[in-house]
């Protein structure tokens, strides 16, 4: 058993300060990394040391891995922590944090190489009972064998990237005279993403929900599920809300399904934490998709809900101690719903905006909370992820936490980019999300820009802006003369103003 006394986090953005915090709770000496545009960043304030490991491009970067290595060892760090994205599911780099005499804060390199290529862990789950997807257990090896194949399976068909994740490489195909063309789009996407064109064929199942489960697995043979996430709104096939639990799920469904992940995990000599994605269909059958080897995104909802620090368990299970319980010890409380903040603009097909975040006041309250990665004045850049913040709420019950979800992007005050909050107050509006009547395809068959409340125009905008100065003048002129509460003047983003002035909710 190994005692970790400090750990370099190969991270930016909010998942390096969530890791950060968990550490400093610890007693965790923390070290960070960062690139050029990020020397002033949240994580990099907050850390014990910090290291800049190059230029913008995270290729020059956090892909750094002999970099990131070298500054651990001279830093005397004992572990790494990947997060999420960049490094995270790179079994190379996990056997070289390892072959360096490090820990590395997530799977063996074994696990990520097999649940990382899609085709081979399909055939592990087809072998272990699994239920999957109809379609081919390795890749397409030309358009030939593809069209004999989606024959075989029946339109509609998916073709997947074997290497892929986050919807690259991904192609819906409903009739035969498209697929050749949709074959060679995914076969070059894949390859540019991934460098892998090798693609794969399912089954598309109609109206599915996205239901993952969370696992934890140590060393010592224990695995426990901790319940399921519902992630079925999304655009272009990456997640925008998460909730847990899901409004179709069952007590009977979550242990089957949570029961299917463990299997999962077993299969592969899973350790660490790791989640098991579902498809699951209009009658409620499930359909394994595919394994995250990593922290995923939406795991504070899971925390929320069965009071579990699932950063703190990462770092546990890595300094080789069994988990401190066992399945049925895992309680769930409560509903948690969480809302990535990304600096999109909604009404342009979510297409990502960059600009400085000249004011930033997350929400606050009972049941917030908000995992950010960015302060006021924190620059929103071309060179990476859009995802800036994720609020997070918890309530007693679904109908507590969309209400608490509403007043809490209501009281979000954010202005220099555009943000993914007016679609997601949309969303909490919506009698089909309300309802818990929805599916993947929520955003295409539901979403219309015109449909959202706020301002919508430079003019609108304008105006919003010359109210709220107005408003600060009046405050301080009240506050200065004795008039007013003691503090300083409100500040709020046209959004939040168009809100309390009729928007969504009002």
């Amino acid at each position: 058993m190994k005692h970790i006394r400090s750990i370099l986090i190969a991270n930016r953005g909010e998942i390096a300060v969530r890791i950060l915090r968990a550490c400093r709770e610890l007693g965790i000496r923390t070290v960070a990394v960062y690139s050029d545009p990020d020397a002033a960043a949240p994580h990099v304030r907050s850390a014990d040391a910090a290291y800049c490991i190059g230029p913008a491009e995270s290729s020059r970067s956090y892909l750094r891995q002999d970099a990131i290595i070298d500054i651990a060892l001279s830093s005397g760090a004992d572990a790494i922590h990947p997060g999420y994205g960049f490094l995270s599911e790179n079994a190379n780099f996990a056997r070289a944090v390892r072959d360096a005499g490090l820990i590395f804060i997530g799977p063996p390199a074994e696990a990520i190489e097999t649940m990382g290529d899609k085709t081979s862990a399909r055939t592990l789950m087809i072998e272990r009972g699994v239920p999957v997807v109809p379609g081919t257990e390795s890749a397409v090896a030309s358009p030939e064998e593809a069209e004999h194949t989606a024959a075989e399976v029946g339109y509609p068909i998916l073709l997947k990237a074997a290497a892929g994740g986050g919807g690259k490489g991904m192609r819906v195909v409903t009739q035969p005279a498209d697929l050749r063309r949709a074959l060679e789009s995914a076969q070059n996407e894949a390859r540019a993403a991934f460098g892998d064109d090798r693609v794969y064929i399912e089954k598309f199942v109609v109206e599915p929900r996205h239901i993952e489960i969370q696992v934890l697995a140590d060393a010592h043979g224990s695995i426990v599920h901790l319940g399921e996430r519902e992630c079925s709104i999304q655009r272009r096939h990456q997640k925008v809300i998460e909730e847990s639990p899901s409004a179709i799920v069952d007590a009977e469904l979550r242990a089957r399904m949570g029961q299917a992940a463990i299997e999962a995990a077993r299969a592969c000599g899973y350790v660490n934490a790791g989640t098991i994605e579902f498809l699951v269909d209009r009658d409620r059958n499930f359909f394994f998709l595919e394994m995250n080897t990593r922290l995923q995104v939406e795991h504070p909802v899971t925390e929320l809900v069965t009071g579990i620090d699932l950063v703190k368990m990462q770092i546990h299970v890595a300094e080789g101690k069994p988990l401190p319980f066992t399945q049925e010890q895992i309680h769930f409380r409560g509903h948690a719903i969480e809302c990535r903040l990304c600096a999109e603009d909604v009404r342009n097909n979510f297409l990502p905006d960059i600009g400085v975040l000249s004011r930033l006041r997350p929400s606050q309250g009972f049941g917030i909370r908000d995992d950010s990665g960015v302060v006021e004045g924190s620059e929103i850049s071309i060179h990476y992820d859009p995802l800036f913040a994720k609020l997070i709420v918890w309530g007693m019950d679904r109908t507590d936490a969309i209400g608490k979800m509403r007043r809490a992007l209501d009281d979000y005050c954010i202005s220099g980019v555009e943000t993914t909050i007016p679609f997601c107050r949309y969303v909490m509006d919506h009698p089909h999300f309300i309802d818990g009547d929805f599916q993947i395809d929520f955003v295409q068959k539901h979403y219309r820009p015109e449909d959202l409340h706020g301002p919508d125009s430079d003019t609108e905008i304008a105006a919003a802006i010359a109210a709220i100065r107005a408003h600060e003048t009046r405050t301080t002129v009240r506050r200065a003369t004795g008039n007013g509460q003691s503090g300083g003047p409100e500040r709020c983003s046209p959004w939040a103003l168009q809100y309390r002035a009729g928007g969504p909710g009002a």
